[in-house]
């Protein structure tokens, strides 16, 4: 599909760390507080009518005829990939339909993915039921995913997206934060940050012949409250397994890759520990040298993960050309190499502390029948640390060291995103340009690295020294992706048409299309103002 000849782009703060970045400005900026009257909450309320819409909605017969028809061949068991298309949902609904499916099993203990006609027509009864009743029992259902009668906003705001998206009520999907919080400023003005179900119940309960002003007709919750029923919920009291079901389920992607990760990096440092422990210095250096290496192993690889989350096209092409998005979350690269990074802490301080607080003492303070066979790595028993310092190990070492200490603290949000006061010129270290300067002393890190990888003082065969092995890939993936976007940004300028800045620092800009150009969906572009930085995007 081509894209109109004025593209509309719609940004907020300039960080990458989209998400971090705008929690970062609300706290600094909180936004205005809402109407909190009983027509506003009554107006944010509306959401809940779509849950069960029942305009064009088929008849149990012919649910009936649509299940006999998918069970044919599954000994009439229905299972949850097909209930979508069983209640006459449209294919765009299958992710509010498994949502209504697994509230409605979990609301009846129904475990597995599949369920009988006779549990389906139960199922079937509450969803075209229009009591006020059964409608507040399913957007509870739905909502409260744990059964501890307690509902947080980001529950809201999920069920209230899903149902507007499953009705296509877009406007309204857009809306979903306002609504959300509309709702939780009315019941959780102590910002415990969860409402109470009976809490809600109470207000759906109040002002039953209420219209809401300025919409220009009445509400259909009017109707719906004019039942004033009295509600009782039966529910089990969780358990920790329950709940972290739960958490798997809505996690399971950053779960098994985290998992992974953590597995690799044990399995490395097991095998390096392992190596050293049968190893004739073992007896001198004891399990400290056995901790070094092995963080010293975790250190190689993170090293050259840390550069592929960051490898923007290449994540690109994977979560868009290959099905590996299904599995993989690649919107959390950020994050992962957020993680990789205080991982690579660790493991730097690992290998530094065993090697200054352990392994040079012990071999300043070995006898020299222990020490003999340590002299074809180290030649004469050393006296001092100087020893150890002046070659290149050690200097690349407390080089890289310095290097990352400095990379780490100016891009901790203090510094990045300007929250501390320093005096001229201490306050240059601070801002987004000092984290990009900074961030870029990996070039030096990454050389220094592979220099440090070599001179190893225990290994002297070259296959076994593994560094560059593990850094030529990513290094040249990252290298790569570099001169792509720069090519990229100077291929064509575009035009911009208009530029206005709407309520909750939502900046919209109007830019000419290049020639030639055609929009594919996903795309998206980089905005850069180098009056503020020419480096940050």
């Amino acid at each position: 599909m081509e894209s109109p000849y004025n593209t509309e782009i719609i940004c907020g703060d300039s960080d990458s760390d989209s998400d971090e970045d705008q929690t970062s400005y609300n706290r600094r900026h909180p936004p205005e507080r809402l109407d909190r009257t009983k027509y506003a909450v009554a107006e944010a309320l509306k959401v809940l009518d779509f849950i069960s819409k029942t305009d064009g909605c088929p008849t149990w017969a012919e649910v009936e005829k649509k299940s006999e028809e998918l069970t044919s061949f599954t000994d009439g068991l229905l299972p949850r990939s097909l209930f979508c298309e069983c209640i006459g949902m449209d294919k765009n609904s299958k992710e509010f339909a498994f949502q209504l499916f697994d509230a409605l099993a979990r609301r009846r203990n129904i475990s597995g993915d599949s369920i009988t006609k006779d549990q389906l027509k139960d199922f079937w009864d509450q969803i075209s039921d229009q009591s006020f009743v059964s409608r507040l029992q399913t957007f509870f259902d739905m909502v409260d995913k744990e059964a501890d009668g307690r509902i947080s906003e980001d529950e809201v705001r999920e069920i209230i997206s899903l149902s507007a998206s499953a009705d296509g009520l877009s406007k309204i999907q857009n809306e979903a934060d306002e609504y959300a919080r509309l709702i939780m400023e009315e019941l959780d003005p102590d910002e415990l940050g969860y409402i109470m179900i009976k809490s809600l119940e109470m207000l759906l309960l109040e002002h039953p012949s209420q219209s809401i002003g300025g919409v220009g007709e009445s509400t259909n919750l009017s109707q719906l409250v004019s039942e004033r029923p009295r509600l009782t919920l039966d529910y089990v009291p969780k358990r920790w397994y329950r709940k972290f079901q739960y958490f798997l389920l809505n996690n399971w992607q950053r779960v098994w890759v985290m998992a992974l990760w953590l597995g690799v990096m044990a399995a490395l440092f097991a095998y390096k520990y392992v190596q050293y422990k049968n190893r004739a210095i073992f007896g001198v250096m004891g399990h400290c040298v056995c901790m070094a290496k092995g963080a010293a192993e975790t250190l190689k690889l993170n090293m050259a993960l840390i550069l592929l989350p960051v490898c923007r096209n290449t994540i690109l092409w994977l979560r868009s050309k290959t099905r590996l998005g299904v599995a993989v979350p690649f919107d959390d690269n950020l994050n992962f190499h957020k993680v990789i990074a205080m991982a690579i802490a660790v493991g730097v301080g690992i290998h530094g502390i065993s090697h200054l607080a352990c392994n040079f003492p012990r071999l300043l303070h070995a006898s020299p029948k222990k020490y003999k066979p340590l002299m074809a790595f180290f030649g004469d028993q050393p006296t001092s640390y100087w020893h150890f310092v002046k070659g290149w190990e050690g200097i690349t070492g407390i080089v890289m060291v310095v290097l990352m200490a400095i990379a780490f603290t100016l891009a901790s949000p203090f510094f990045r995103r300007n929250r501390v006061n320093l005096p001229k010129p201490l306050n240059k270290l601070i801002g987004f340009n000092a984290f990009w300067y900074s961030h870029h002393l990996f070039i030096i890190v990454y050389s220094l690295l592979i220099v440090h990888g070599i001179k190893l003082y225990l290994t002297h065969k070259w296959y076994k020294k593994t560094t560059w092995m593990y850094l030529a890939v990513p290094i040249t993936l990252y290298a790569s992706e570099r001169l792509i976007r720069a090519f990229q940004s100077s291929i064509q300028a575009v035009q911009i048409l208009k530029a206005t800045i709407y309520t909750g620092n939502v900046l919209t800009l109007h830019m000419s299309k290049p020639q030639g150009f055609k929009y594919k969906s996903g795309q998206y572009v980089f905005v850069n103002c180098p009056a503020v930085s020419r480096f940050e995007w």
